[in-house]
């Protein structure tokens, strides 16, 4: 071979060189130091620089084991990428101190983050929480600047392991300005469409790389028993078989997993695919009265076909990483529940990657939080927990975890398996050979085909539930031709509305908060020229007697929120989209659209409108619900959820013995597309 003589003993070796069946360890250079490495090694690279144009496998081989080499030149197993993942984890696990292992376990937020304390402390993880960005609108290129500060200096300890940074990107990239936002899960799960799930995680996990972030806490895939949980909308389904069929966001996300994969074991295709999270393990939508947070009480049996079935197919899936649940289990909290995180999860489902807790969630352990922080500590990694959302007080962490190994309180053996299981993700993803952001991936950030894909999903998950009164012709499709219409209610023209809970901030907000088309500007562009639009928020009737309209749409629902705010026990939505829709669809024919992330109460308005349009919360493209009311494609979703006829009626589930729907699970009015 050209460059047998040449070279070092190990990559002559990894090019087929060595003995059959010989595997002799790698032998020290002949030279002191990285400088005469490259003093011997750069010329002779340049002197043979046509084979390597030639032999790309080999050029690439070369700079493997380059890498593999420290300062003093000595070969670092961990940094050979041509070795199997389990070794280098051990290798690595080997040479670290009780303070790297620590800082490996702990997670903080970008806030309280700096180069001197990620250096100082070891940190093996940031995120951003809902809402937290290098600055308002920031640009992909200046998410990527933050991102690869923090992993510089990461890079830049002894043993330079680089972090993992995680963000909630549950409909898109929801926090970045100008990402694509893509429908809520609740309304995913009306369009019965994995496939279409599985490129939504493919082109979201884009996304997330565009701003050099790796990680991604989704999805959820909790099956809410209780519409009036606050994170109904983050569940696909009452039912666990389309929450199972759903999980395909996994390999859109991380990739699809090889021929004989091993369930259990993390997974994650390159760099432009990221780690995933299933969340919350397990149980959490099924808290009583639907309260956030709160206690699941359901014997064994009922967790297990219900609750756990998704978890089954996520590891099968080979999701990277679990989140543990606020939630509690006939008052076990699930942050300190040993017996479901390390005996079930760990041991008898074999899940090898990483858990994580929730955003302050070991302090939740303790009533009040934070009442025994120390107990929280012990309780949460005795109890199989691997890495801690901290997410801001992190020296308190990390003295008391300290303390609690020094002490003989936790086992070394916990903390060797915690951080086995994240350096394996590390490894596994490829963070070790690309830790950095690559710029190239910023163009990703809001493509057109992304929201192309937006707007699908959109259009497939409109459920109908109302075409017409009694007696008279269907009112949808709605013609695009007519002399006047009228376009009312609170959420026509609001995206922040129309996004819902988590984008932009935590909570969501009102108004323009990112770039996309709300449903009046889709209205606008979906009509003939000839066709008057008139736009006005709240009417008096009046108004809408007199005006000469063809027909009216009424665009009212639900205010943004997210988790604990969002816990509802009336399920109304508020004033004045109940008074716009009596008032307005008394005068003229109407079809509304309701933007909610769960049934709500419609009984009281449900007569007076000819046409009712379940919309969910639809995201940024607000063009998928215009294509299907005008006519180009047909209506398809089905309920997801049970629609109840009052709130009395809760928790009420489809197969319950007291099943008496307003409409039922599987409910949706069809009509026919002009798109083929």
């Amino acid at each position: 071979m050209w460059l047998a003589l040449k070279v070092p003993w190990p990559a002559r070796a990894l090019a087929g060189e060595e003995k059959a069946g010989c595997s002799p360890p790698p032998p020290p250079l002949p030279i002191c130091s990285r400088f005469l490495v490259r003093r011997r090694l750069v010329p002779l690279l340049l002197r043979h620089r046509m084979a390597l144009l030639t032999a790309p496998a080999m050029a690439a081989l070369l700079l493997l084991v380059w890498t593999a080499y420290g300062d003093a030149g000595e070969y670092v197993l961990y940094k050979d990428a041509t070795k199997p993942v389990e070794a280098r984890v051990t290798d690595l696990l080997g040479r670290m101190t009780l303070a790297e292992k620590i800082g490996q376990m702990t997670q903080i937020e970008r806030l309280v983050a700096s180069p001197e304390v990620l250096k100082d402390n070891f940190i093996g993880s940031l995120l951003s929480g809902g809402g937290s960005v290098p600055r308002k609108q920031a640009t992909a290129a200046e998410w990527m600047d933050m991102i690869n500060q923090f992993q510089k200096a990461c890079l830049e300890t002894r043993l330079g392991i680089p972090m993992i940074y995680g963000i909630d990107a549950v409909h898109g990239h929801n926090n970045v300005y100008g990402a694509t936002i893509f429908p809520h899960n609740v309304a995913l799960g009306a369009t019965r469409d994995p496939n279409l799930v599985k490129r939504i995680g493919a082109a979201t996990a884009l996304e997330v790389r565009a701003t050099g972030i790796q990680y991604a806490f989704a999805p959820c895939i909790a099956v809410c028993r209780d519409p009036r949980w606050g994170r109904c909308y983050e569940s696909y389904s009452e039912d666990h078989r389309i929450v199972q069929a759903m999980t395909e966001l996994i390999p859109g996300l991380q990739g699809d997993v090889p021929q004989n994969f091993t369930s259990g074991m993390p997974y994650v295709a390159g760099k432009d695919k990221v780690a995933a999270c299933a969340k919350h393990f397990v149980g959490d939508g099924g808290t009583q009265n639907g309260i956030n947070e709160n206690n699941t009480i359901i014997d064994r049996q009922g967790l297990m076909s219900i609750h756990m079935p998704a978890y089954l197919d996520a590891l099968r899936k080979g999701v990277s990483t679990v989140m543990i649940s606020y939630s509690s289990w006939n008052g076990i909290k699930m942050h300190a529940n040993h017996d479901l995180i390390t005996r079930f999860l760990k041991g008898r489902l074999n899940f090898k990657g990483f858990t994580i807790s929730d955003w302050e969630g070991i302090d939740r352990i303790t009533s009040p939080a934070g009442a025994n922080y120390s107990y929280s500590v012990q309780a949460s990694i005795l109890a199989g927990i691997d890495m801690i959302m901290v997410p801001n007080n992190y020296q308190n962490f990390i003295s008391i975890l300290t303390s609690h190994v020094n002490n003989g309180i936790i086992p070394m053996s916990r903390i060797d398996d915690a951080v086995t299981r994240i350096l394996r993700v590390k490894f596994t993803m490829g963070l070790f050979e690309n830790p950095m952001a690559d710029p190239a991936m910023a163009e990703q950030l809001g493509k057109k085909e992304h929201r192309d894909l937006a707007r699908e999903a959109v259009r497939k998950s409109l459920v109908l539930l109302k075409n017409g009164k009694p007696g008279d012709a269907p009112l949808l499709p709605l013609p695009k031709k007519a002399t006047k219409i009228l376009v009312a209610g609170s959420h026509a023209d609001n995206l922040g509305y129309q996004c819902g809970g988590w984008t932009i901030e935590w909570q969501g907000d009102t108004g323009r908060t990112t770039i996309g088309t709300t449903i009046l500007d889709a209205v606008k562009a979906a009509v003939d020229p000839s066709t008057t639009v008139v736009f006005a928020e709240n009417p008096d009737a009046d108004f809408v007697k007199n005006g000469g309209f063809s027909y009216a749409v009424v665009v009212v629902g639900e205010h943004p929120y997210t988790e604990t705010k969002g816990d509802s026990m009336n399920l109304t939505i508020p004033e004045p989209g109940p008074s716009t829709i009596q008032t307005v669809c008394g005068a003229v024919k109407c079809a509304t659209v309701l933007i909610s992330g769960r049934p709500v109460v419609i009984q009281p308005f449900l007569g007076a409108t000819d046409a009712l349009v379940a919309a969910w919360l639809p995201g940024t493209e607000g063009q998928g619900v215009t294509d299907v009311l005008f006519g180009d494609y047909g209506f398809t979703g089905k309920l997801p959820r049970t629609w109840f006829k009052s709130v009395d009626q809760l928790p009420m589930n489809y197969g319950d013995a007291h099943y008496d729907p307003l409409f039922p699970l599987g409910y949706g009015l069809t009509t026919q597309g002009k798109a083929y």
